[in-house]
């Protein structure tokens, strides 16, 4: 029974490296993908988690890309993204912050009594990955808060009724009343079992594994966040980014980036066609490298020789 429900409730461990913060690979398809996050499989019981940047352009020439964010991956993934920003007149960022709050640096989500930040920097911990609040430079010249302000985010939230919590609960119904995640038919058989991938070597890796493919597959209907009014937590922050985006166009600006977290993309690309932007390239940023490497421990190995060294050190 417990293999069969670990899928949803990895997705809900899933969640946490999409909702908000409280090596490139480019193709030539003029396409929006379906989806702004992906998971490649490379046939060898791993693979990688990839993020789109997808080039739109007006016809007065004015370039944006909306550039996805997964808010918990690899250092190089938010090393690479740095370097690009520089490239750019305005990068339109993410983050709902008190007003007039400066802009994060490093440290901050660490020290942050937000339940979902904190829950967040558990998960980077736990996967051996890294925390975008930490890696990303907001103090850059050319970054742009594009968001709503924490006030008016909770006063929104509040008289829609709507949080954080509500979306937690929905997945955990849906984890104990529907039936197992569809999978692809080369999986159709294959249960999650948590004793063999703890005791599989390059247990972490296994584990990211089963949530990458968790992130691939996940959509704004399954998460909840897309009702016929939208959400406070989608669909009203990307009105504020847009907007943030069309005083920025009115100012002169010619060539921008907003970065926001994926689930927020589908809605962004159909705010920025309306405003008679057309996509132009689609290129994918490496967010997590799933490559399995056999030669490591297990998790059981590692804990068994933690536990005899400490053993060892108390006498």
């Amino acid at each position: 029974m417990f293999s069969r429900r670990c899928p949803r409730f990895l997705t809900l461990v899933a969640l946490l490296a999409v909702v908000p913060c409280l090596g490139a690979e480019p193709s030539t398809q003029p396409a929006v993908p379906d989806s702004f996050m992906r998971f490649v499989d490379d046939g060898h019981g791993g693979g990688s988690l990839q993020t789109a940047d997808v080039a739109f352009r007006n016809p007065a020439g004015v370039a944006v890309h909306l550039i996805a964010a997964v808010h918990i991956g690899e250092k190089s993934y938010y090393d690479g993204l740095n370097r690009d920003f520089k490239g750019y007149d305005a990068v339109l960022y993410e983050l709902v912050k008190s007003q007039n709050a400066a802009p994060p640096v490093p440290g901050d989500a660490e020290k942050s009594d937000n339940p979902i930040s904190e829950l967040q920097v558990l998960l980077k911990s736990f996967l051996d990955l890294d925390f975008q609040l930490d890696d990303i430079d907001y103090t850059a010249a050319n970054f742009v808060h594009a968001d709503l302000d924490r006030e008016t985010f909770e006063k929104m939230q509040a008289e829609r009724g709507e949080s954080f919590e509500q979306l937690m609960l929905r997945q955990i119904i849906r984890a104990f009343t529907e039936g197992p995640a569809t999978q692809p038919a080369a999986e159709d058989d294959a249960d999650v079992d948590l004793i063999a991938m703890l005791t599989h070597p390059d247990a972490e890796r296994q584990m990211k594994v089963v949530i990458a493919r968790q992130l691939g597959q996940m959509d704004l209907s399954a998460m909840g966040l897309d009702g016929p009014g939208g959400s406070v937590l989608v669909t009203e922050r990307n009105k504020a980014a847009l907007k943030v985006l069309g005083d920025s166009m009115a100012a002169g600006k010619r060539n921008m980036a907003i970065f926001y977290g994926a689930a927020h993309m589908s809605d962004m690309t159909k705010r920025l066609e309306a405003m008679g932007f057309s996509p132009v390239s689609t290129r994918w940023n490496l967010a997590w490298d799933l490559t399995i490497r056999a030669n490591q421990p297990s998790a059981v190995e590692k804990l068994m020789r933690n536990l005899v060294h400490s053993i060892n050190d108390g006498t």
